[in-house]
């Protein structure tokens, strides 16, 4: 059984919540129970806001992993550092997990030779430096939104792929392996 009531996974964006939703938060049910984790988006809300709800999810014994790309740090330490003195000020740094480099790197780390042929893409070796641009260059040479890309993609992802082809999803999967 859980020591925490419920986890609350804190992510950017749209396709970072659709990631999560899909690849992420069935590992986590298995610990937590079906119905007790929650992927939160924070981008379009206030710092202090976010502050606020973690606090308040702390105060009831509910666990909280902040998930955040790292942009343009120029390493993860100091990501962790930006982050907490913004949206995640109640939160320890090693509950603050950060993505190399974009989450559309993750995507793509799933996919083995197979799946990439389905989709009509190049396989990545290694998917650490993939940014978001590339990824949408990909979506837009065979479909006609990011999202039915997306889709596609995270019905063949597999996990035991997407750790050897993505360094800090291979870390986010050890560490918080529940």
């Amino acid at each position: 059984m859980c020591k925490y009531n419920r986890l609350y996974i804190w992510v950017e964006g749209r396709r970072d919540k659709q990631f999560f939703e899909k690849v992420i938060k069935p590992k986590f049910e298995r610990e937590y129970g079906r119905g007790r984790v929650h992927i939160r988006q924070y981008r379009e809300m206030g710092d202090e806001k976010v502050a606020s709800l973690i606090e308040s999810f702390k105060a009831k014994d509910d666990d909280c992993i902040c998930v955040a790309d790292i942009n343009s740090a120029p390493c993860v330490s100091k990501r962790k550092e930006e982050k907490q003195k913004e949206e995640f000020k109640n939160v320890d740094k090693d509950r603050i997990m950060i993505v190399i480099r974009e989450i559309e790197s993750w995507y793509l780390a799933g996919l083995d030779e197979d799946a990439c042929k389905r989709l009509g893409i190049t396989e990545f070796d290694n998917t650490d430096k993939i940014t978001k641009a590339r990824f949408d260059s990909l979506w837009r040479k065979s479909r006609d939104s990011d999202v039915d890309f997306m889709q596609e993609i995270l019905k063949s992802f597999d996990i035991e792929t997407a750790k050897r082809k993505n360094t800090s999803f291979g870390y986010f999967v050890e560490k918080y392996d529940p």
